[in-house]
Order: C-alpha cells, then sequence, then structure tokens
C-alpha cells in the first residue's frame, strides 16, 4: 500500500493532513518506524532537496518542520524505546550575548524532523550551560549558533570548556550563523560549518556516518 500522500503532505507543509495521513497508515497496519523512514523522512529530503535548488524558502521548511513533528508526537510514543529510529541525538543552542533564535529552531526543527532527537537549550547560553547539558544527555553532536560578530567568538569559550571537562572526544561539534564561514570554524576548533538548516542535516548524518 503506497501512503505517497503522506509524503506529499510533509513536502506541502500540511500537518493535518499529514497526521491525518499517519493515522490512515498505521490503520492500514503500516509500522511507525516504517512511516517514518520510508514517508516522512522522504518528505523533508524532498523539500530539504528543494530548498537547496532555491525553488522553496525557509517558510517552506518550517511549515514542513512543523508537519513532521506533528507526525512524530503521534508516532513516537508507539515506538516504546525503540531507540534505532533515532539517527542519533543533538544538543543545539545560541551562545552567550546572542539572543537570536529563528535560525537555530529551524535547524533543531529540521534535525527532528530528520529523525535526530534534539535537546534545544535556547538562547544566550554559556559555556557551563553546554557542558553541563553534555554530561547530562551524552549527545553525539553539539550545534552552537551566533549571529553577531560580537558573540561568535565566544563559540571558541565553549568547545575550550568542552575540551577541559574531558568530553571532546565523545561528541562532534558543529557551528553555524551568519557571519561565520568555514575558516572560523576551523579556528575554533569545531568539526564542521555549515550554512543553513539543509546542509546541517546533511553534514550531521555524514558525521555520524550514516
Amino acid at each position: 500500500m503506497d501512503f505517497q500522500k503522506l509524503t506529499d503532505a510533509v513536502v506541502a507543509g500540511k500537518m493535518e493532513d499529514a497526521v491525518a495521513a499517519s493515522k490512515e497508515a498505521l490503520e492500514a497496519g503500516l509500522t511507525p518506524q516504517s512511516i517514518i523512514s520510508d514517508y516522512l523522512i522522504k518528505g523533508m529530503e524532498i523539500i530539504g532537496a528543494r530548498f537547496g535548488e532555491g525553488k522553496a524558502f525557509v517558510p517552506n521548511l518550517l511549515m514542513s518542520a512543523r508537519a513532521m513533528k506533528g507526525c512524530l508526537d503521534l508516532l513516537k510514543p508507539m515506538l516504546a524505546g525503540d531507540t534505532s529510529i533515532s539517527c542519533g541525538k543533538v544538543v543545539i543552542g545560541t551562545v552567550k550575548g546572542d539572543l537570536h533564535d529563528i535560525g537555530k529552531n529551524l535547524v533543531a526543527s529540521m534535525l527532528e524532523g530528520s529523525g535526530f532527537e534534539v535537546v534545544n537549550l535556547g538562547i544566550n547560553v554559556d559555556a557551563d550551560k553546554f557542558v553541563a547539558a553534555v554530561k547530562e544527555q551524552q549527545p553525539q553532536i553539539l550545534c552552537l549558533s551566533a549571529l553577531l560578530t560580537t558573540t561568535m567568538n565566544y563559540m571558541k569559550d565553549v568547545i575550550e570548556a568542552v575540551k577541559n571537562s574531558g568530553l571532546r572526544e565523545t561528541l562532534k561539534i558543529m557551528v553555524g550563523g551568519a557571519p561565520l564561514n568555514a575558516a572560523f570554524a576551523a579556528q575554533v576548533g569545531a568539526d564542521a560549518y555549515t550554512a543553513d538548516a539543509n546542509e546541517c542535516v546533511q553534514v550531521a548524518k555524514s558525521l555520524l556516518g550514516k
């Protein structure tokens, strides 16, 4: 049985339609695992590719991520601790002194929509809070965001703090935000820089060998 309309609903960003189609798929005997991997993630990949080609824009990504999240909210309780569905765990936050939220939240939504478990620490997060979250959550990836040239250098402090806590070897660190580039990421000791939310998902998967 083909539930192409489920993929289409995610691509179109229609949450109600996507959730309704997910319920139909469950009633037809599809497993939550197959609904997520065969239809939902496919939808996010399609909208991500369109975004990369300039055929879709940030509002489209946000709506698709919202549709995906609505379906995940329905399906996740049925997975009953099935960790195989998760691509990995990500801790994400905007660094100290920076109150920008939209870009980071888009990245978080896209990661979640693509199968990652995401812990969003919010804005104005200091190094101690990042380290505490890494200790507690044990993520595979730490994402740092900054939108200001005045705050981006604080990323180095965060990465140093992670190193000093002995946790640097346990995870990959990704950085992003308008004033950053790959050279800056290398300079502060990050594993990767990504320019947008769609690229972030692809790079996160490749860092974890997915």
